[in-house]
């Protein structure tokens, strides 16, 4: 006989107890638990899958035939290289994102494409109806007859449909608008996610259809619901930008067909999302010459280097404790950077208010920005700007010194293609490499030796 057990679900970690409490013991947040109402003793939970089960067998890893798995490519580029290469057949990918960013916009324009080389898709929407659907397609110029509308939200229909139409793609849109029937919880729930993204699952898995799915994301920027949601998909892809800027990137975290460094640039226009195929031009096209505190860096974003300006404004505090302030680089990057400049340049740093920037909204994350941060605060300490030809690469060490970076040749090749005279990089990274005839590469050991050479008294 079935018989009903209430328990309280953390609705950030998943953390069941028998007993609310106002701070979860598994994430530390507060006010998290959800009472919900589980049934047991009943009959086991059956899937939606039909067809006889089969078993699997352990088989020798040397027995099993290697193959490339065949991918499904779109015709944005861009889109392409941050899934690794394209879609891989039944794969379960999750794209999130903060709200009115573009994650409709931009899966209801692959949707298209795919349709358009006849591959049958259905887009599910558990937040619009089929004429909202039809509106936003109306604007993006969404013309084939391949491509299937459904405003459902029962993951029951929702299979069913899937069985009927046997589409090659399919698109939810979101995870947290669809529920099963059998849990008493309400969508959205952390019970509701988990059961319904496994079945997805499932149903990819079995069909070898690849679905994406849409999921909120929550005001601290990661994906709404349990962790376990990201650990159940086979990639997951942010979708950010400022909602008053056009551009908007596409970053992979986490992709088991590819690489998860890699990052994709669209510029959002009225009849839809653009490629980017050239950012560096983008992102170096408003900077001001002849302005101190400002150098460019080359930044590699997976495979691709990328361009970027990075600003930085040194002014006298009026407060006991200056601030540090830092957008689109690590903040606790740029107290370190300054400790070293004061150190072992002799920069009186201590009394000033720092405020680093990276144009362009793009974020930084790797070591080998070190030296334009550095160079940028310099320059604007001193109130001398560097020459606008001139690109810093390098990591910066605790002793002054400057460490060799990554894939240097295609950073200085992508400056050469800019127009840049000069790469001031570590001397380590210098040889075994070809450099390109229009360009000057100097090698450099230290930070001091960079500032001699970038930044005039």
């Amino acid at each position: 006989m079935a018989k009903r057990k209430t328990k309280f679900v953390c609705q950030e970690c998943g953390y069941e107890v028998a007993k609310w409490l106002g701070k979860c013991p598994g994430c530390n947040n507060w006010n998290t638990f959800v009472e919900e109402i589980e049934i047991t003793g009943g009959r086991q939970k059956q899937s939606f899958q039909t067809g006889n089960r089969s078993v699997g067998k352990p088989e020798k890893i040397t027995a099993i035939k290697s193959q490339q798995e065949p991918r499904v490519t779109t015709d944005m580029k861009e889109f392409n290289r941050v899934l690794g290469g394209g879609i891989v057949p039944g794969s379960l990918v999750l794209v999130g994102g903060d709200p009115g960013i573009g994650k409709s916009t931009l899966l209801l324009q692959i949707s298209s494409q795919l349709a358009d080389k006849s591959l049958s898709v259905l887009y599910i929407s558990g937040e619009e109806s089929t004429r909202q659907t039809k509106l936003r397609a109306d604007r993006l110029g969404v013309t084939s007859d391949e491509l299937y509308v459904l405003a459902e939200t029962n993951l029951l229909d929702i299979a069913n449909q899937i069985e009927a139409i046997k589409p090659s793609f399919v698109v939810i849109d979101s995870i947290q608008t669809v529920y099963r029937e059998e849990i008493t919880s309400a969508p959205g729930s952390v019970s509701q996610v988990r059961e319904c993204t496994s079945e997805l699952m499932k149903i990819a898995k079995t069909n070898g259809i690849p679905i994406f799915i849409v999921g909120h994301v929550t005001k601290e920027g990661t994906i709404a619901g349990p962790r376990l949601l990201e650990h159940m998909v086979d990639a997951v892809l942010y979708f950010e930008g400022e909602r008053h800027h056009t551009y908007r990137i596409l970053r992979g975290v986490k992709n088991r067909f590819g690489s998860t460094n890699e990052m994709g640039i669209f510029e959002m226009k009225e009849a839809g999302l653009r490629e980017v195929l050239n950012p560096s031009e983008i992102f170096l096209e408003e900077r001001s010459q002849g302005a101190s505190g400002s150098t460019v860096v080359a930044s590699m974003e997976g495979t691709r280097p990328v361009l970027v300006e990075i600003q930085a404004l040194i002014s006298p505090t009026a407060f006991g404790n200056p601030r540090r302030m830092a957008t689109g680089v690590d903040q606790n990057r740029v107290p370190l950077l300054m400790a070293v400049l004061e150190k072992r340049v002799g920069l009186m740093l201590q009394n000033q208010d720092a405020y680093i920037k990276v144009a362009g909204g793009v974020r930084l994350d790797e070591p080998a920005i070190d030296l334009a941060i550095a160079v940028s605060i310099a320059s604007s300490f001193r109130d001398q700007p560097t020459k606008p030809e001139d690109i810093f690469i390098g990591e910066v060490g605790l002793t002054g010194e400057i460490r060799r970076v990554s894939r240097i040749e295609q950073r200085v090749q992508e400056a050469a293609k800019l127009g840049f005279k000069r790469v001031i990089c570590p001397k380590n990274n210098l040889g075994g490499w070809t450099t390109p005839n229009n360009i000057e590469i100097i090698g450099v050991n230290t930070v001091q030796e960079a500032l001699q050479i970038g930044v005039s008294r």
